[in-house]
């Protein structure tokens, strides 16, 4: 007999009628709860980068990061495509990264007439120290939660992020 956990429900059906209205209701309000909270810890952990950056620098600066991996960079548009922005709020938010300290603009290699993003070296230990920190309090949270449901809130976690995407 299979436990709660092994039972895949992926194809299953949602429940009808008023059993259905209410958990969906229930799960947009722990949603927008959730959404709230992580608005607040962007701008708290923007500041921990600099004082002076903002929740909307935080999103740049983490994509930033994320897009770079092993490249010389990344480029604005596809930073403003991933994150649904307009490319002139994406363009303020790099000026003011820049003014910071945080981000730098170089050629691209493979297009002597594009120019890329990438963190400085101030940029990157800073950004480094606050995902360190980050991870830390996020590991004293979920240290609590037993590896079956850690498991199932990633999958299904995974699974919003794709249906919603």
């Amino acid at each position: 007999m299979s436990t709660p956990a092994e039972v895949d429900h992926s194809n299953q059906p949602a429940p009808s009628g008023e059993r259905s209205e209410q958990m969906v209701a229930a799960i947009e309000q722990e949603l927008s709860a959730l959404f709230r909270r992580s608005r607040s810890a962007s701008l708290r952990l923007a500041r921990r980068v600099h004082p002076e950056m903002d929740a909307a620098g935080y999103a740049l600066i983490s994509q930033i990061e994320m897009g770079t991996g092993s490249s010389a960079g990344v480029r604005a548009s596809d930073v403003a495509q991933v994150l649904g922005l307009d490319k002139s709020t994406v363009s303020r938010g790099i000026t003011q990264l820049e003014n910071l300290g945080l981000i730098e603009r170089v050629g691209d290699p493979d297009d002597g007439r594009a120019r890329l993003l990438r963190l400085t070296t101030t940029g990157a230990e800073r950004f480094e120290a606050m995902r360190t920190q980050r991870q830390t309090e996020f590991r004293a949270i979920l240290d609590r939660w037993n590896p079956t449901d850690l498991a199932d809130l990633g999958r299904l976690l995974g699974r919003l992020n794709a249906d919603l995407g």
